[in-house]
């Protein structure tokens, strides 16, 4: 089985039997073990994939490492496991971290079962990393990600390969988290080097948060725009590609179907555009996708209707968007798309909900 396909089961594996990866030894049999196995490791050869492991000098007695992994005769990753639960942080490094000093290993892995975070010594030599350089969530895999995981694999370990990508991987991923807190929150720096070249005047504390307003909805609509003409390109290419050829002068007329009579508003193709770009912090956006009903619009989690993330109710004068945080779908009133924004916040809580439970709800009215 190749590594992606493994994968993939591994992610079906947490999302159904999550509540049960309650302790340690549970995500070591449900995933970690699997996990190595997906990258080729022998996990029934205790030599290659060594259990409980020990090294002299650690400064802490009795203390062990959940797993070690020995190549070419040399111990190279170490990794600590924690329940599912558990949310990763520095902290939970400190085995780790005397490990690392005492072995040969350049890796560390820091697990929960869903998150495993790669870690290095890319600061000072021998001395971990607080921070990782790679960061793999099965429940939401990208591709990218993935291509730098494949470089772990047992066939294929370069270890100066992987070092020589790890400062890059770090130092984006870091940006990626900057660039997003500034799109959110914009800081005063932030707002002054962007606003500078409209504003001449002084900076004071009004005009500070009267552009940090304005470079949020700026924000908002760059990335919109950015998407919805994607998405225009793509259905304009798709049309012409898929036009039907005009009906014979002598064939009888055919009723519609009803679902023939239901065409999709560019207000509402604007309304999942932005629903989308706002949960794509918190969930993969391939996961997102519109279906159109007579009454509305819906858009939903896996094209799944028992994972409704929201419904766009825009065939009227008074516009409003179900929100489905709660145990049933609750509908707010809003002026337009740029309403949606409002409700960002209980918009990612649905996503996170899907991500975070196994089986799909029930639905009041699905």
């Amino acid at each position: 089985m190749n590594m992606d396909l493994a994968l993939r089961e591994l992610t079906g594996r947490i999302r159904e039997h999550a509540e049960t990866m309650l302790t340690e030894e549970a995500v070591k049999t449900a995933v970690v073990l699997p996990f190595l196995r997906a990258l080729g490791y022998d996990v029934f050869n205790p030599r290659e994939v060594v259990p409980e492991f020990t090294a002299d000098a650690v400064g802490k007695k009795g203390e062990k490492v959940d797993y070690a992994i020995r190549i070419d005769d040399k111990i190279r990753i170490l990794i600590e496991c924690k329940p599912l639960t558990t949310v990763l942080a520095p902290i939970h490094l400190a085995q780790l971290y005397r490990y690392f000093s005492v072995t040969d290993a350049k890796f560390a892995i820091l697990t929960n079962g869903r998150f495993f975070q790669f870690h290095s010594d890319l600061e000072s030599p021998n001395k971990l990393d607080a921070l990782p350089f790679l960061t793999v969530d099965l429940l939401e895999p990208h591709g990218p990600l993935l291509n730098e995981l494949k470089k772990f694999e047992r066939a294929g370990f370069d270890e100066e390969g992987i070092l020589a990508n790890a400062e890059r991987l770090k130092y984006t991923a870091l940006l990626r988290a900057e660039i997003q807190k500034q799109i959110e929150t914009p800081s005063d720096d932030f707002v002054r080097v962007l606003s500078s070249g409209v504003h001449s005047g002084r900076f004071t504390a009004q005009i500070l948060d009267q552009y940090r307003e304005l470079l949020k909805g700026a924000f908002r609509e760059f990335i919109r725009d950015s998407v919805q003409d994607r998405i225009s390109s793509a259905l304009e290419s798709a049309s012409r590609k898929d036009q039907p050829a005009a009906p014979e002068a002598e064939a009888p007329e055919t009723p519609p179907a009803q679902e023939e009579q239901i065409a999709t508003t560019p207000e509402e193709l604007a309304g999942f555009i932005t629903i989308k770009a706002i949960v794509a912090s918190v969930i993969n956006p391939g996961r997102v996708h519109i279906r159109d009903q007579k009454s509305y619009c819906g858009v939903l989690i896996d094209d799944n209707n028992r994972r409704p993330l929201a419904r766009m109710h825009f065939n009227r004068a008074v516009k409003h968007l179900g929100l489905f945080d709660g145990e049933k779908e609750e509908r707010v009133q809003i002026e337009g798309v740029d309403g949606i924004h409002a409700f960002a916040e209980r918009l990612r809580n649905t996503a996170l909900k899907y991500i975070q439970s196994a089986p799909a709800p029930a639905v009041e009215g699905a």
